[in-house]
């Protein structure tokens, strides 16, 4: 794992607040729940709301365990908190995800939900194929 906490100093950006930290992690199921924690951990750290922190923590939960299972080697989380706009971006090594969904034996209520959650919690998101793998942004104002 890696990872990188550092608040940008103010005579670089001309303002203060703004933080960034990043974190890569293996795409595996089984590092979704360190993501989450880092998340959380972090947050608390900015100084983000507790209502604020949840939404932020839920959206990274979707957004690695969809990177989890469709990347390929890893994912990196990318938190950085600028004038009151906290940009969650996560990317991962896989290749695009396909609209439509062949018929599986899987449930129809365990899996799909996961970019609704996030639509609806964000103020904004993105998705971006790159050379590389796939990279989705969600935007989540936050009190300052």
């Amino acid at each position: 794992m890696f990872v990188t906490d550092s608040p940008t100093p103010n005579s670089l950006l001309g303002r203060p607040g703004r933080h960034e930290a990043l974190v890569t992690l293996p795409a595996q199921e089984a590092h979704v729940r360190a993501a989450r924690h880092f998340a959380d951990d972090l947050l608390e750290t900015w100084s983000v709301p507790a209502s604020e922190r949840d939404s932020a923590v839920l959206i990274v939960d979707e957004l690695a365990a969809n990177a989890a299972q469709h990347g390929r080697d890893r994912m990196t989380l990318l938190l950085v908190l600028d004038d009151g706009t906290l940009h969650i971006v996560v990317t991962d090594s896989g290749a695009a995800v396909e609209r439509h969904h062949p018929a599986t034996a899987t449930a129809p209520d365990e899996h799909g939900r996961g970019t609704g959650i996030v639509q609806y919690l964000a103020q904004s998101t993105e998705v971006h194929q790159t050379r590389s793998g796939r990279e989705v942004r969600a935007c989540l104002r936050c009190s300052p």
